[in-house]
């Protein structure tokens, strides 16, 4: 069966959440119960939070020499937070899944085939 990413997306100023203030905990209820539709689907693979953009190292290989820059690689507005991995009949499938993830979570879900 395909698998696809569903991708969270944060704008810019994605902190590291309060895991206590109520919008938080409201948001990580309703993931939680989406992973747990998934897992009885058996549309889950995997599933993770990520920490803020500003905890990433951008490791760079070239020329055989490497290198390592603090923060995140691309420099936008928006930067992914989390992520599901599933497996799904076909696209539409990963997009109903994609539509209940950016209900629960609030956020935007990008959809991408996996290789």
């Amino acid at each position: 069966m395909p698998r696809y990413l569903l991708s969270v997306w944060f704008d810019e100023h994605y902190d590291e959440p309060d895991l206590d203030a109520p919008d938080v905990q409201r948001q990580m209820a309703r993931t939680a119960e989406l992973t747990a539709e998934m897992e009885r689907a058996g549309a889950w693979v995997f599933v993770a939070g990520l920490r803020s953009p500003s905890s990433a190292t951008v490791v760079r290989a070239a020329g055989g020499d490497v290198s390592m820059t603090d923060g995140p690689y691309a420099e936008t507005k928006e930067q992914m937070g989390g992520l599901w991995v599933i497996e799904a009949a076909d696209l539409d499938a990963a997009l109903d899944w994609a539509a209940k993830a950016s209900t629960a979570c609030e956020r935007p879900i990008e959809v991408r085939p996996t290789g």
